[in-house]
């Protein structure tokens, strides 16, 4: 218990570039939460993977839900400093949703992996899902510089693209999706060794941007 209170407490006076700032108890929560988002995205990936290549694709869509709605979740609790790139991850992830939903009206739930294995150009409607999900991983190696997720960066992208255009055949295709999926559940484990004050960041640069972004606000009201 007191190893769970004092994870939870607030830090000692942090020296940031703009001041001094505190991590404070809810700071520590949400980065757990996003942690455990991002595991789960990881676990998703991977079961559904599994469930693909043992029983086929009828039941992926339980994954591939988890998949998403986790992915949401950690965009919600992600911390991004600058805020128009954490707007535009969270609206590929909303436009990938309403995509998704196409395919899943044409197809039908229990086929429609099936049918975007079939029909590649369908994939363009899922994309943006996994556009949000290598930004995540792109995040990640840029502020971390774990290999696991510069590879996820990197794989997801030749996956998706390389079944889009069909140059990439359905073994090689399956192929990068397991290894991401690794290297994504890899980084969601590797997550719970950093301190929380590590995916927390500067607070005094959001503090910073914050004011930026509400005086340009004034001026422009007032102009």
């Amino acid at each position: 218990m007191k190893e769970e209170n004092s994870y939870f407490s607030s830090s000692n006076p942090i020296k940031g570039v703009y001041g001094d700032f505190i991590v404070t108890p809810k700071d520590k929560k949400e980065v757990l939460f996003y942690r455990l988002s991002i595991l789960s995205c990881g676990l998703f990936f991977s079961l559904g993977l599994v469930q693909w290549f043992t029983n086929g694709s009828s039941q992926i869509w339980i994954c591939f839900a988890g998949l998403i709605i986790s992915l949401g979740l950690s965009l919600k609790w992600i911390h991004i400093y600058l805020k128009p790139l954490h707007q535009a991850l969270i609206f590929f992830w909303a436009i990938g949703c309403i995509g998704l939903g196409i395919v899943v009206y044409h197809f039908g739930l229990t086929n429609f992996i099936y049918g975007l294995k079939e029909n590649p150009k369908w994939v363009f409607l899922v994309g943006p899902l996994f556009v949000s999900l290598t930004g995540v991983g792109f995040k990640e190696f840029f502020c971390f510089r774990r290999i696991e997720a510069i590879g996820i960066t990197i794989f997801i992208p030749i996956a998706f693209i390389g079944h889009l255009t069909e140059l990439a055949d359905e073994k090689l295709t399956f192929a990068l999706l397991v290894l991401s999926s690794l290297l994504l559940l890899i980084l969601g484990i590797r997550k719970f060794d950093l301190p929380a004050e590590a995916d927390i960041g500067d607070k005094s640069v959001f503090d910073f941007l914050e004011r930026q972004r509400r005086l340009n606000t004034t001026d422009i009201e007032t102009s």
